[in-house]
Parts: C-alpha cells; structure tokens; sequence
C-alpha cells in the first residue's frame, strides 16, 4: 500500500541494501552476484527510482576495504554496462575527520564508484558512522574532489592505482585513528575547517598526487 501511494503520488524512490562481504552470502564471487541481484530487485519488485549500495567487510564494519570495494566496483560495472539504472553508493570509512587515512579510505572509494559507472556517491560516514558528530564537509570534498580526479580513466589503470591506494590504509585498520569531531575540526561559527584539518587534507591530496591524480595540478 505504502509503495503504491509512492507510485500514485509521484515519489522518487531510494532503495537501500548492504550486502556483507564474509557474511552469510560468503566470498567476493557470491557477494557480488547478491549485490547485483538484490540492485535488480529494488526496480523489479520496489519499483525503486535508484539503489543506494553499500558493500561493507563483516569484520571491519567499512565499505572502503578491498574486498567490499571490488564487489561495489564488478557489481556496478556489471549492472552499468548492460542497463540504464541509477546507481549509488555509500561511505564507511574506518578513520575519523581529521585524518589522513580517513581521507585516502574516501578517495579509494570515490575512485571505484567513478570508473565503475555510479552516478551518485552518499557520503561520508566516517568512524563507521557509529559515533556522534564524527564526519565533516572535508571528507565529502574529498569524495567529491577524487570522483573528478578519476573521470575517465581507464578501469585497468585504476585498479593498479587502487592496489597501492588501499595499500597504504589496509595495514593499520586495528590501528585507525579516531580523529576528531566535528567541533575539533572545524571553527563551528564560520563553518570552516581549521589550518589543521586544511592541511591534513593536503597531505592526502599530494599522496594521490604522487600516485599519479592530476586533478589539483589545474
């Protein structure tokens, strides 16, 4: 009843789902193949406008490790090569605001949504999204500023860009900084970040610089 009121009234529909990489539905192969159906599902039997994903690791409680990357990213480009839908994904980095680490999680994943064809990136929660005032408008730039950065490429170059990307933040996941609220990092008058949050996030920009983003040479 409530899906036909939507329908009759007009409503755009966001259908979400996670599947869980290591969770009931087991590897990367089948994780995938349920992402994809359950993306399917949300136009056939939701009659949704677009899918929100989010490919999160059962362990680590992200969407920005490797393995939930590749399965956003070969489930997208999947479903992207043979349909017109409106695809999203969401963000859970492991890193709080403020930190590198955190910013480089949301640069990988900005990079797979792009080259794998999504239109719409939802984000960022970063600490999991499970604590109170721990994300800021710096990482949703970054989102942002990295989808830019990686429109066009090749997937075969973005994979191996990736590998070294993910590389650098994979190894210190039970060591991730919780870095600082939003009231720490950012002046909450003028609704800036501070000079210490600017140049962390230059710090991560001339990482993905070196890896070969040409996006702030403009």
């Amino acid at each position: 009843m409530v899906r036909a009121h939507y329908a009759a009234a007009g409503v755009q529909v966001m259908v979400e789902q996670m599947p869980i990489f290591g969770g009931y539905a087991g590897g990367l192969e089948a994780t995938t193949i349920v992402d994809v159906a359950t993306t399917l599902n949300t136009f056939v039997m939701m009659q949704g406008t677009w899918h929100l994903d989010g490919p999160i690791h059962v362990r680590w409680g992200i969407t920005t490790a490797r393995e939930a990357l590749a399965v956003a990213g070969h489930a997208a480009r999947a479903i992207e090569d043979h349909t017109h839908l409106i695809l999203g994904n969401q963000y859970y980095t492991l890193a709080g605001p403020c930190t590198r680490m955190c910013l480089l999680e949301t640069a990988a994943q900005a990079i797979t949504d792009t080259v794998s064809g999504r239109e719409i990136l939802s984000g960022v929660a970063a600490l999991k999204g499970v604590n109170t005032n721990m994300f800021t408008a710096m990482e949703a730039r970054m989102m942002g500023e990295a989808a830019h950065a990686a429109a066009g490429m090749d997937v075969h170059e973005a994979n191996i860009l990736l590998d070294k990307l993910i590389g650098m933040y994979e190894k210190n996941y039970k060591t991730a900084p919780t870095g600082k609220s939003f009231e720490e990092c950012y002046d909450v008058k003028k609704l800036q970040p501070t000079d210490e949050y600017v140049g962390v996030y230059e710090e991560a920009v001339e990482v993905l610089r070196e890896l070969g983003l040409t996006y702030w040479d403009k």
